[in-house]
This record gives C-alpha cells, structure tokens and sequence, in this order.
C-alpha cells in the first residue's frame, strides 16, 4: 500500500483508516485524519519535509511521517 511519502507533487489521495493508530495525535487534530483527502503541494530541498493539503489545510511533516501513513486512491473524487 502507498504512503503520503510516494505521493508526486500534483497527486492526490485518502488517507487509509489503517493509518488510524500511526499517526501522531498532533497531525489528527490537525485534520490529518482517515477518509481525508491528501495532495503533495511540494518537497522542500533534501526531500524534507513535505509541503500537503490535507481538507484545505496546508502542513508541512516531516517524510518519516508520511511514509507511515498509508493512503488509498479508493473513492477519489477528481
């Protein structure tokens, strides 16, 4: 399965409910929740951290992170 780290500037993807229990708390109260909708805005120098959308929210996480939060094109509205 795919994580917000394989993602391509422009891509869009949602965020799987298996992710529910990696991510940390900080990013769920931030909307970084299962069923949202992710795209990669861009990718600072050194490929750290990530520029994503997450529900019209903008946030920066570092590629650890993303690469544990597991996402899904399934039930993509485009």
């Amino acid at each position: 399965m795919s994580t917000i780290a394989s993602l391509r500037i422009g891509e869009s993807a949602i965020i799987s409910e298996e992710s529910l229990h990696n991510i940390p708390l900080k990013l769920l109260e931030m909307g970084c929740i299962p069923g949202a909708e992710v795209s990669l805005i861009q990718i600072a120098p050194f490929n750290d951290p990530l520029y994503i959308n997450i529900n019209g929210s903008h946030l920066a996480i570092r590629k650890e992170i993303a690469a544990i939060i597991k996402i899904t094109n399934d039930n993509l509205n485009e």
